[in-house]
């Protein structure tokens, strides 16, 4: 009996290497389900997307687990079933989540899941990501946080000063008086 080899086509050898590279530029992914959108909707998606420094690609699941797969990323074939769209996302995956989300109120997109910072969420997770204060709002929070005991420092020992030449103007005027 002779083995046979499984011929794959070039084509498709080179779809998976081009998807490689795309998503080897991107650190999180957020997989949608697109049913129902019209070229219209995609575009306007994509635009809104791109503010956010994340692409919005259409992809085969198969295509999309081999390319995962060879990234070492977690399984999440569970993600990749039915029409999926991806949004290929390079720094703030809450602020695409949330642009995603905000989407949904007006069209028929679905979020099925993510594949954030190396950890795969469910759809619930990623609106709950979503809901959180950008990272620069938070670390504007944690500067002012971090800011505050030293500034309460300087405006005390501000007032311990003023006070001091307050009373020594006045004790001057006194014995001037």
């Amino acid at each position: 009996m002779a083995e046979t080899e499984a011929k794959v086509q070039q084509s498709k050898i080179e779809a998976v290497g081009k998807l490689k590279e795309q998503f080897a530029a991107y650190r999180d992914f957020i997989f949608t389900d697109y049913r129902g959108l019209t070229v219209a909707q995609i575009t306007e998606l994509r635009h809104r997307l791109r503010e956010q420094r994340s692409v919005f690609k259409v992809v085969k699941n198969g295509y999309a687990k081999i390319v995962l797969r060879g990234l070492n990323a977690p399984d999440v074939s569970g993600h990749l079933t039915g029409p999926t769209a991806i949004a290929l996302v390079k720094e703030d995956a809450a602020a695409a989540a949330r642009t995603l989300f905000d989407y949904t109120k007006e069209s028929p997109l679905k979020v099925k899941g993510g594949l954030i910072e190396g950890g795969v969420y469910d759809s619930r997770q990623v609106e709950a990501l979503s809901k959180l204060p950008s990272k620069n709002v938070l670390l504007a929070q944690l500067m002012g946080t971090m800011k505050a005991p030293l500034q309460n420092l300087v405006f005390a020992l501000n007032g311990i000063t003023t006070k001091l030449v307050r009373t020594l103007v006045a004790v001057a005027e006194a014995k001037q008086g």
